[in-house]
């Protein structure tokens, strides 16, 4: 991204040697010439670089225009507005993000498929927040494209359900300022919310401007779903047998092929729900499992419905969880479901953003304001830890560690113990989301 270059320039001195005052004689009758030419030529130069400063600000500023987006992530978990605020160059098309809003409620909206009504109120209040006009002025909202973009929650969800979701949404929409249309709702296909996660990833990090090994892979765990993308090579052994993933990207004049894969039922949340049954009977609010501490009981609310999860019977008194036999039952659960892409591990660069930074800060891996590159072993090592002891406040941390360590090395994506992967939550103050690649699709390509 070009940026602004200001010419810079300095004020001359002046002394009274050089300009003498009224009254006063030089050395020559009438004074020197030389000396007046002098000061004469130092006005013209600085008076040039006054108004060359003044016109590269000025063209600068009219071949620019500002362009605004509103994207509302209806997650599994939670829902988030995202509002945007660019400047567009009217010469080469390109947009530089100076400004955005990111404000989340929970539960999110397949919490509601029960009261619809109740559901799409939420979203009024997200729109209603006081800080949305100080990134899209008030004059701007008729124009500025707004869309909610369902992901795995509404997924999962029966149709009848999910569409009643949307209808009661696009009711609420129909009558707000912003600029909307029969797209506007929706429930967003995985494929998109991949490649829309590595744009943002790769955008924010200055990383499309390079060749394809110069770019960031990306891993987004959700509550219901997890994605994997990244940038393939046209001599990628992909091509022979992942085709299917493959999909054409244009990103700043500049054309990729990406994969991206989605996995439906590989976020946390889901993966939890699923492990935590094992055992149980079908339809029971009780889940005794061996990824539960035996001496803690714990109420969890899941696809609206509250469980109590405790640990499995134990006379022996025993005070921790058998790693092992959790273990077991999390690779149960992924084997078999998910690719090994070898390009992966090839990666100079990989991002693992949502709910592995959550986890990872949860437990102290890495600073939640820095961030940070950690080796996948460290998850594993939070993991032996996590089950160790007993934490009533982090009931699933040895579950979810476990899953975290086992979707991303031999049982899923085939990263090794020492693969370095780089955890954030924002990238120069910017969330880290699908929704920024989302609004840049929008503004291209309408809602």
């Amino acid at each position: 991204m070009t940026k602004r270059k200001m010419v810079q320039y300095q004020k001359l001195p002046t002394s009274d040697k050089s300009s003498p005052r009224r009254g006063q004689t030089s050395g020559r009758r009438g004074g020197s010439s030389s000396e007046m030419s002098s000061q004469k030529k130092c006005m013209i130069v600085t008076g040039l670089l006054v108004a060359i400063t003044f016109l590269a600000g000025y063209t600068y500023n009219i071949m620019q225009e500002h362009a605004y987006a509103i994207v509302i992530d209806a997650g599994s978990t939670g829902t988030r507005l995202n509002a945007f605020n660019f400047k567009k160059s009217l010469l080469t098309g390109s947009y530089e993000l100076t400004n955005d809003l990111f404000v989340e409620i929970k539960p999110g909206l397949s919490s509601f498929a029960d009261d619809p009504k109740k559901g799409a109120d939420t979203i009024l209040e997200l729109l209603s927040h006081s800080k949305l006009q100080l990134v899209i002025p008030p004059s701007e909202w008729a124009l500025t494209p707004l869309a909610l973009k369902a992901t795995a929650g509404l997924r999962l969800l029966p149709e009848k359900q999910a569409q009643a979701l949307l209808d009661a949404v696009k009711a609420v929409l129909a009558d707000l300022p912003f600029y909307t249309n029969e797209n506007s709702v929706s429930i967003m296909e995985g494929v998109d919310e991949g490649i829309f996660s590595w744009f943002t990833i790769n955008f924010l990090t200055n990383s499309l401007s390079g060749s394809v090994r110069d770019t960031a892979a990306a891993i987004d765990m959700g509550g219901g779903s997890t994605q994997i993308t990244f940038a393939a090579e046209p001599t990628s052994p992909l091509w022979q047998t992942s085709r299917q993933f493959l999909h054409p990207v244009t990103a700043f004049h500049q054309n990729l092929t990406v994969y991206t894969h989605s996995y439906l039922g590989m976020g946390l949340m889901a993966a939890r729900m699923a492990i935590l049954s094992v055992g149980n009977a079908e339809g029971s609010t009780v889940l005794k499992s061996a990824c539960m501490h035996p001496i803690i009981k714990k109420e969890w609310t899941y696809n609206r419905v509250t469980y109590t999860v405790q640990g499995l019977d134990d006379s022996s008194g025993r005070d921790h969880i058998k790693e092992y036999a959790c273990q077991d039952l999390v690779r149960s659960y992924i084997k078999g479901k998910v690719d090994k892409p070898e390009e992966l591990k090839h990666h100079a660069k990989i991002n693992a953003i949502s709910y592995f930074f959550d986890r990872a800060t949860e437990f102290g891996i890495i600073d939640p304001f820095e961030g940070g590159r950690v080796k996948v072993k460290a998850f594993k090592q939070a993991a032996s830890e996590s089950c160790r002891q007993p934490n009533a406040d982090q009931p699933f941390m040895c579950l979810d560690m476990l899953f975290i360590h086992s979707l991303l090395t031999d049982d899923g994506f085939g990263l090794t113990e020492d693969s370095s992967i780089d955890l954030y939550k924002k990238i120069d103050n910017h969330e880290l989301s699908w929704a920024l690649g989302a609004a840049f699709h929008i503004l291209q390509n309408g809602v």
